[in-house]
């Protein structure tokens, strides 16, 4: 059965970080590939300023394009929302039985994973892997038999402060973007800002 791992997010934009992270999973063997969630509507972010669906969900495929064993998902957008994981899990894994989901989710998300819709039931049929954020300490030999804490880099890189960059500071140049991305969101500045 192929681990595909689930990285969910709203990718507002996608970044550096996102896609050098999914790109660890696979090369560290954690998964055989990841799918970017692009997420429509988290329920934890349901008052921030997003950029539209479309719009981030061609900003990620163009961010993947040539990385081998990732890939985006518009799964989310056609369920309906706010886009809880478990409903998604559920759905992936009727869709796809020839595959095992895992939930990638940072650690700043597993502090406050028991608030999330059906946690319980995520961990009962699903593995958790939990990578590391900056400011954030998770303690493994606290965790359940389904979660692992994976020893993955520390990516410090904000799409929020990305989006401030690109709306505030004319010298800003697109680091921390893929090339083609940052190219993309010069096109469509006004709807950045």
């Amino acid at each position: 059965m192929t681990l595909t791992g689930i990285y969910g997010g709203s990718f507002n934009p996608i970044h550096t970080g996102h896609t050098a992270l999914a790109r660890w999973l696979v090369e560290a063997g954690c998964v055989d590939e990841v799918w970017l969630m692009v997420s429509p509507q988290n329920p934890f972010k349901a008052d921030a300023t997003l950029l539209p669906e479309a719009l981030r969900l061609e900003l990620a495929r163009l961010a993947v394009e040539g990385l081998a064993g990732v890939s985006v998902s518009d799964a989310e957008m056609h369920l309906p929302r706010p886009s809880y994981m478990w409903r998604t899990l559920s759905v992936l894994a009727e869709r796809h039985r020839e595959r095992e989901f895992a939930l990638v989710i940072g650690a700043d998300n597993w502090q406050r994973f028991p608030q999330w819709y059906h946690a319980a039931d995520i961990l009962a049929r699903h593995r958790v892997i939990v990578y590391p954020r900056p400011g954030t300490s998770i303690d493994a030999a606290t965790l359940p038999q389904a979660v692992t804490l994976v020893d993955a880099p520390l990516f410090d890189i904000s799409s929020t402060a990305i989006r401030h960059a690109i709306t505030h500071d004319p010298h800003y140049d697109g680091r921390g973007l893929d090339p083609a991305v940052w190219q993309e969101l010069q096109r469509h500045h006004s709807r950045i800002s």
